[in-house]
């Protein structure tokens, strides 16, 4: 009887912790500065991105803190922690709890105490004030669970974003060209245009009726509306739902993107005022979406935006 020898296996290549590091950065996450409070009262606070959902019933979150962090015993005697969730424009807030060089890192930052006074962040994209589930050993890192007992989303805005070790910020860039006045308003009506002409299309392809009957619902609120700021944010609320409505993800982002910074830009707008002679075009807009009339429906979007471009141009010319 022949005995076979089974051939040596492959020898397993040595662990890359660098390209195991970088692989981990592939995946854009949040990012959030955790806060507790010492045993003295005191606020305590660091940044982290490792933030993530883990239960709905019960409502559980967790996060994780390196062995070697200097503020781990705090949050192991810990009975609560707070997660305050950063938008995009709090990138220096983000930095300021990441560094080791900064003593006091709540020096002039605005804050509230909420659950069992854990410090809550101004500001930020949402909250999540917790109690103390769980904590586990996990590697070099010790894994928190948090029992969520109030949480808070009150900020319509995009959130910070870390990506192969860096943070994604293209609507910040924008802001900061827009506030050095290195984006002009004629670029910025250009771009709005171009996209939402090529969503406008879609929309007349892909939207479903239901769609539709919420761009006439919106319409309807812009019309009910006296004042100047809330008809502004409703106008913005119109070509989210014509985003929408072209069902194209990748172009939904972009939309996003330019709708964050036009927010931005009409919270310093002090000429705002009620432009009730849009209305009708936005119901033509409408009309030809409904007819599936995507040249038609172009040609009045462009009408918008020759009006709003008119009246740019008047205000410019009189500063």
């Amino acid at each position: 009887m022949t005995t076979l020898t089974p051939a040596p296996a492959d020898p397993q290549p040595a662990f890359d912790a660098r390209a195991f590091r970088n692989a981990l950065g592939s995946f854009p996450t949040g990012v959030a500065i955790i806060t507790t409070t010492g045993p003295d009262g005191k606020p305590i606070g660091l940044t982290c991105n490792s933030f993530s959902s883990v239960s709905l019933e019960p409502p559980l979150v967790s996060w994780g803190l390196r062995l070697a962090s200097k503020s781990l015993e705090a949050f192991r005697q810990a009975g609560a922690f707070a997660i305050n969730v950063l938008a995009e424009d709090q990138k220096e807030l983000s930095a300021r709890f990441a560094s080791g060089a900064v003593v006091d890192k709540f020096d002039g930052v605005t804050w509230t105490p909420g659950h069992r006074g854990l410090p809550v962040i101004s500001g930020s994209v949402a909250s999540f004030e917790c109690d103390k589930f769980a904590e586990h050993l996990a590697g070099d890192h010790v894994l928190f669970l948090g029992h969520v007992a109030r949480f808070d989303h009150g900020r319509e805005e995009a959130s910070l974003v870390f990506y192969k070790g860096a943070y994604m910020m293209l609507t910040q860039s924008l802001r900061e060209l827009a506030a050095g006045g290195r984006l002009d308003s004629l670029h910025l009506d250009q771009a709005r245009r171009l996209i939402n002409c090529m969503l406008l299309r879609l929309a007349c392809q892909n939207g479903s009726p239901e769609d539709f009957d919420a761009i006439e619902r919106n319409i309807a609120q812009i019309e009910n509306y006296a004042d100047a700021a809330q008809r502004a944010e409703a106008s913005i609320e119109f070509f989210r739902l014509v985003t929408k409505a072209a069902h194209n993800d990748v172009l939904v982002v972009v939309a996003e993107t330019l709708t964050t910074l036009v927010r931005h830009v009409l919270q310093t707008d002090t000429t705002l005022r009620a432009r009730p002679e849009l209305v009708p075009v936005r119901r033509k807009i409408l009309a030809h979406m409904r007819e599936r009339d995507p040249d038609a429906a172009e040609c009045e979007m462009s009408h918008y935006f020759d009006q709003l471009r008119r009246e740019v141009a008047a205000q410019e010319s009189t500063l």
